[in-house]
């Protein structure tokens, strides 16, 4: 399996943290933080794939582009950047060897922690 960078998903998420639409929330909040599945659901029916893909660092080319499959460690819940989404996905990618996704997770988090800061 081979997961790399969502180069649009990364910009997305750098422009919302440069636009304040990100929270400083603690690290093991993302379990009651992050969208529920109808919640993902609602939003694709509203939106579609393209703008799904945006909340996702990650694309899974084993998997079609019109599944949730194909898009691995989110970092918001479709409205702000969530700090706590960022920190657990760093994690994840670290443990599973996806170097260049836990590099820009700890872009974004270093970002998110500059933009509340002082």
């Amino acid at each position: 399996m081979t997961v790399t960078l969502n180069h649009v998903a990364f910009k997305h998420a750098k422009d919302l943290i440069e636009d304040r639409r990100a929270t400083h929330d603690s690290r093991d909040d993302w379990s009651e933080h992050a969208p529920t599945a109808d919640e993902e659901n609602e939003f694709l029916e509203k939106h579609g794939w393209e703008e799904y893909s945006k909340w996702f660092l990650g694309i899974n080319d084993e998997m079609d582009p019109d599944t949730k499959g194909h898009y691995e460690f989110p970092y918001g819940d479709f409205a702000k950047v969530h700090r706590c989404a960022v920190i657990s996905g760093e994690s994840r990618a670290g443990q599973y060897d996806h170097e260049t996704i836990r590099d820009a997770l700890g872009t974004l988090l270093r970002r998110i922690d500059e933009s509340t800061a002082g």
